[in-house]
C-alpha cells in the first residue's frame, strides 16, 4: 500500500512538473515576439530621439556596425554592442550612435546611447538603464530633466578637453543639487565615446550597408518575379 502511494505521489509529482514545463515553454514562445516588438519599439524611440527621422535616410536599427571587442572595455561594455549608422539621401554616413556604459554610477552603471556627428559635435545623449536615486541621481534620465540636452553640440574642442568635467571638479558641465557622482560618471563616460569616435572617424564614417540593412533594400535576388499575362 506504501509504496503504491509513493508511486502514486511520485507520478503526481511528475505529471505537475510536465505541465509546469509546458506552460512555461508556452507562454515563453508566445510572449517573445511581443517582447521583442516592443524592445525594438523602444531601441528606435531612443535612437529617433538623438537623430530624428528627418535626419536620415536609413533604418538606423538595421543599418549598424558591430564594435571591435578590444574597443568594449572603453566603452564600458561587457557583452559588446552595435553602433547605429545615420545616413544622408547620398549614402553618405552623418553621424553614429555609440552605446556605452558608465560603470562608476551611484547606484551602479548608467547605460548611453551617444550620438555624434561626422564634424565630431554631439547630436544627443539620452540613458537607457539606471538605478539611480529618484530625485538626485536619475535627472540624467530625459523623462526626469534636461540635464542630458547641454551635451548637444559640445565637442572635445567645446569645451577644451580639459573643461570635460563637471563643475564641482573644475570644469564646464553642471552637476545637480546633491549628486555628484552621478553626472561625473556621464560626463566622463560621454568623453570616452567621443575619444573612441575621434580615434576611429575614418572606418565609422566610411562603413557599408550592414548585412540585415542591405537585405531589405535587396530583396532575394533568387525569387523569379511573376509572369506577365
Amino acid at each position: 500500500m506504501l509504496k503504491r502511494s509513493m508511486a502514486s505521489s511520485a507520478a503526481i509529482l511528475t505529471l505537475f512538473a510536465l505541465v509546469t514545463a509546458g506552460t512555461l515553454a508556452v507562454t515563453q514562445i508566445t510572449t517573445r515576439e511581443p517582447i521583442e516588438r516592443a524592445m525594438r519599439k523602444a531601441a528606435a524611440r531612443a535612437l529617433l530621439e538623438i537623430i530624428p527621422v528627418e535626419s536620415h535616410s536609413n533604418d538606423l536599427l538595421l543599418d549598424t556596425y558591430p564594435i571591435p571587442r578590444q574597443y568594449w572595455a572603453q566603452l564600458g561594455l561587457s557583452k559588446g554592442g552595435n553602433i547605429n549608422l545615420a545616413r544622408g539621401k547620398d549614402g553618405n554616413i552623418t553621424a553614429v550612435i555609440v552605446p556605452a556604459v558608465a560603470p562608476d554610477g551611484y547606484s551602479g552603471p548608467i547605460a548611453l546611447l551617444v550620438g555624434v556627428n561626422r564634424d565630431g559635435s554631439i547630436a544627443g545623449v539620452r540613458v537607457t538603464n539606471h538605478s539611480e536615486t529618484p530625485g538626485l541621481g536619475d535627472k540624467v534620465d530625459i523623462k526626469k530633466s534636461r540635464w542630458v540636452l547641454q551635451f548637444n553640440g559640445k565637442s572635445l574642442g567645446n569645451p577644451p578637453r580639459d573643461q570635460w568635467k563637471v563643475q564641482k571638479d573644475g570644469g564646464a558641465f553642471d552637476q545637480f543639487t546633491g549628486a555628484t557622482i552621478t553626472p561625473r560618471a556621464v560626463v566622463n563616460q560621454v568623453r570616452a565615446v567621443l575619444d573612441f569616435v575621434a580615434a576611429h572617424k575614418k572606418q565609422l564614417f566610411s562603413a557599408p550597408l550592414s548585412k540585415r540593412a542591405v537585405e531589405v533594400q535587396q530583396p532575394d535576388a533568387t525569387k523569379q518575379p511573376p509572369e506577365e499575362n
